[in-house]
């Protein structure tokens, strides 16, 4: 792809320096939700952009200037405030559904999820009380669903009060130990004015946000962010007037004089970011980010434009995918590698080293590991940092 486009998705996303000194909040307003897995996502994306540490981003957690949300496709993002009530509303389909389906094969009423969702909110107070305590302090009215509801990953009806009541901002998730990068939490009582937006409106101002995030991108790349029909996804960018500015690729007007006259930067800018960084998860579109000659490259036995997601962290320079990168906790260093570049881009290159030299002291140094979610170990990520390090 032209390094133009790539150049100024990675300056709208703050990976030049434009953002350095900007608080968390602001970050993630300017350049889009942060999606979490209990990785370290959050934490390399913030860094990288606005140069905030571990102890400043959970600061800003523990004020409630970010916080980690359902949203759009029901997926946890982390959101700055102003976004909150637009996140729980685009987001809601997602419990709805899962009650309706259990309604429907479990026979799990709406009146009984509806009793529940108020002793659990009666329970709550300032002091977050993790499942097992939520369940003890309400008694009969959290009911087994036996080994049908097993089957189906809903062994209680909790979790189906519990998203219900986070969607509508009645309660909320408090990370324990007020970490990120890890999936245990307690809930608290909220009471979040989510207002009274209709669906529709909802999504049209997730429209507007997602394209002065993401543009130029397809309606495709909307599409998949926000998990909307083809035609609610027309029906939200109606009133927006995007540009065609080339493929398919639409841009909000006021951005597109800014965009045609941007002058990608001519000197190296190396970002370490996790693989489901905003640069990429936008649009879930990895061949935009490569060049074609490392498209065709393998990692892991598989072909790079192949891919849906990058197969580990991603080094970044204006924009393009140069390079793939790991945390070996055991060594404590970051195992990295570069594709063969264009002669400003290499091993050697006394940014790029720079970057790997800070990531590496940010990770060891304040978060511990890189993990890409939750689940990710040092021992199920052997086998790609072996392949980094060969």
């Amino acid at each position: 792809m032209d390094p133009h486009p790539r150049a100024w998705w990675a300056h709208r996303q703050g990976l030049d320096g434009t953002l350095l000194g900007a608080a968390p909040a602001d970050v993630l307003a300017r350049t889009g939700w942060a999606r979490s897995v209990g990785g370290s996502g959050p934490y390399l994306g913030l860094r990288a952009r606005c140069g905030a540490s571990r102890e400043e981003i959970d600061a800003a957690v523990a004020r409630l200037e970010i916080h980690e949300l359902p949203a759009a496709r029901g997926c946890a993002y982390v959101l700055p405030a102003a976004d909150y009530a637009l996140g729980l509303t685009v987001g809601a389909h997602a419990p709805l559904a899962e009650a309706r389906q259990a309604a429907k094969h479990l026979g799990v009423t709406e009146a009984e999820v509806e009793g529940l969702c108020v002793a659990v909110h009666d329970a709550l107070g300032d002091v977050p009380l993790d499942p097992a305590k939520i369940k003890a302090a309400t008694g009969d009215a959290v009911r087994s669903l036996g080994a049908d509801g097993k089957k189906r990953g809903l062994s209680t009806t909790l979790p189906l009060a519990l998203g219900l009541l986070q969607a509508r901002g009645l309660i909320r998730r408090v990370p324990v130990g007020g970490r990120l990068d890890q999936q245990r939490y307690g809930y608290v009582r909220w009471d979040l004015d989510v207002g009274a937006r209709t669906v529709e409106e909802a999504r049209a101002e997730l429209a507007a946000r997602y394209f002065d995030w993401a543009a130029p991108a397809t309606l495709a790349h909307f599409r998949w962010f926000s998990g909307f029909t083809a035609a609610a996804a027309r029906a939200a960018v109606a009133g927006l007037g995007l540009v065609d500015v080339g493929e398919g690729l639409l841009m909000p007007p006021y951005l597109v004089d800014d965009f045609r006259a941007y002058a990608p930067p001519t000197t190296p800018s190396y970002a370490l970011l996790a693989g489901l960084d905003g640069i990429h998860l936008l649009h879930r579109d990895l061949a935009r980010i490569l060049e074609p000659a490392d498209a065709e490259r393998e990692f892991g036995g598989r072909r790079l434009g192949g891919l849906a997601d990058a197969p580990a962290h991603v080094i970044v320079d204006r924009g393009r995918l140069v390079g793939l990168w790991e945390y070996d906790v055991a060594a404590r260093e970051v195992v990295w590698r570069v594709f063969d570049g264009d002669g400003d881009r290499g091993t050697a290159a006394a940014a790029l080293r720079a970057a790997v030299a800070a990531t590496e002291t940010f990770v060891r140094d304040e978060l511990g590991d890189a993990r890409a979610f939750s689940l990710d170990s040092p021992k199920s990520r052997e086998p790609r940092v072996a392949e980094l390090r060969g």
